[in-house]
């Protein structure tokens, strides 16, 4: 490598397609940091909602406080619920994401009126048991890893200087949000994590396994939730494969710990 690639930004999306919380350190699971995408909003179908259908939800922020994550509404103050880590009243009920059909369970009643509120739709928040496992794609898996709700693997990584060359060719610049990556990276040249596969990031080892499709959801602007056309339609002119368009990497871990901003990422 040309120069030191050093972990820039963790990031972690508690609930799937509402907003990020940036992390000083994670913990490595399988199915990704921990955390990271174990809930879920789905319809009364039990099919699973995000921003690609209803980009409003960008507006709804999440941190975590003492056991609990807290949502909150960016532009309506006091608009706020408390989500506790250990809370699933029930029932439960087989939830589809993409291909997959998976138990899940209810979160709580309270909860479903907040975001049926907030949607102005039936919505049910439902969160992922430890026990239920949604295998990733078997083309892809390294040591038949499971994933969380998120799309289809555990963590997604993203070189800071790719998002630069990116914004060099938009006339107004993007940020790193609309592309939901887990580990952001300094240092190198863009586009530099399409040439990595076996990586150790401090102590703890991942594999590269896949170039990440980008969709609809990069459009959405992450402070107003109002979709547009860039900068995917940017993207599409320099960096589509066979009708799709890439910009990421897909990752598994090969091992659980931890990792922090800061650590150096070596090649293995």
């Amino acid at each position: 490598m040309e120069n030191q690639l050093i972990i820039q930004d963790i990031f972690i999306y508690p609930i799937k397609s509402l907003g990020g919380i940036r992390l000083s350190e994670a913990v490595v699971e399988e199915k990704g940091f921990q955390h990271d995408r174990r809930w879920m909003l789905v319809d009364d179908e039990g099919m699973f909602i995000t921003q690609r259908e209803y980009p409003q939800l960008a507006l709804l922020a999440v941190t975590l406080g003492d056991n609990e994550l807290v949502v909150s509404h960016k532009k309506e103050l006091g608009k706020t619920v408390k989500v506790p880590f250990d809370l699933a009243s029930g029932p439960e009920l087989t939830v589809t994401i993409w291909d997959d059909q998976i138990l899940a369970k209810t979160v709580h009643s309270d909860l479903d009126q907040f975001f049926s509120g907030f949607l102005g739709f039936k919505a049910s928040l439902v969160v992922m048991p430890e026990n239920s496992h949604r295998k990733v794609d078997p083309r892809y898996a390294v040591n038949d890893e499971s994933v969380s709700f998120a799309d289809g693997m555990p963590y997604l990584i993203i070189g800071q200087e790719s998002l630069n060359d990116l914004n060099s060719r938009l006339e107004n610049p993007v940020s790193m949000d609309r592309f939901r990556p887990n580990l952001v990276f300094s240092g190198g040249t863009p586009y530099l994590e399409d040439s990595l596969r076996e990586i150790k990031i401090g102590e703890v080892e991942f594999q590269i396994v896949k170039p990440c499709a980008r969709c609809v959801l990069t459009t959405v602007d992450q402070d107003s939730g109002v979709k547009g056309k860039e900068p995917l339609k940017t993207l599409s002119s320099y960096r589509t494969i066979s009708n799709k368009v890439y910009f990421g990497q897909n990752v598994v871990a090969l091992q659980t710990g931890q990792i922090r901003v800061g650590d150096a990422i070596s090649e293995r």
